[in-house]
């Protein structure tokens, strides 16, 4: 038979081994439920870049997956290749938003470190950075002054490997 001793000492039981694996329970599981939205954005950005390099594919004309600009667009090209970095811009601010922290786990800095890539990639091209303060009027300041620095160094790394 339980006496009031016996109930007490398993109240102390659960005090002390109960509520704290209930607590590091909930911890987990809040952060396995804010890893599978991290990757849920990621994945939907993701996605969303891949619509838009068949928007690129799409128009072989303007020549978009080159390095360099594309040279002597007429005014209907010209207004297309516009529009187009003003979707990129959109989508790399989106994810500048969603995905980049200033502190980040490893995870993360993976993540985030595949759209700076993309970013460095389109800053490479000449055309896309001359735009640029055009495309970033009204855009997250954050944002701009990120992808402002990123098209710098680009610009300092391709005169450092020029002929």
């Amino acid at each position: 038979m339980m006496t009031i001793a016996h109930w007490e000492m398993l109240s102390y039981v659960v005090t002390v081994f109960g509520l704290p694996l209930a607590i590091y329970s909930f911890l987990h599981e809040q952060r396995k439920e804010r890893e599978n939205e991290d990757e849920e954005v990621y994945q939907q950005l993701s996605d969303t870049y891949t619509d838009f390099l068949k928007l690129v594919i799409a128009n072989p004309d303007l020549k978009l997956r080159s390095q360099i600009s594309t040279p002597n667009l007429n005014e209907e090209q010209t207004e297309r290749m516009q529009v187009m970095f003003e979707i990129l811009i959109s989508l790399f601010e989106r994810a500048y938003l969603l995905v980049y922290e200033e502190k980040m786990s490893q995870k993360q800095l993976r993540r985030w470190r595949s759209w700076e890539d993309y970013m460095r990639e389109w800053c490479r091209r000449e055309d896309f950075r001359s735009q640029l303060p055009r495309l970033l009027q009204g855009e997250d300041h954050d944002f701009a002054e990120y992808i402002l620095k990123l098209a710098g160094e680009e610009v300092a790394h391709l005169g450092t490997h020029s002929p």
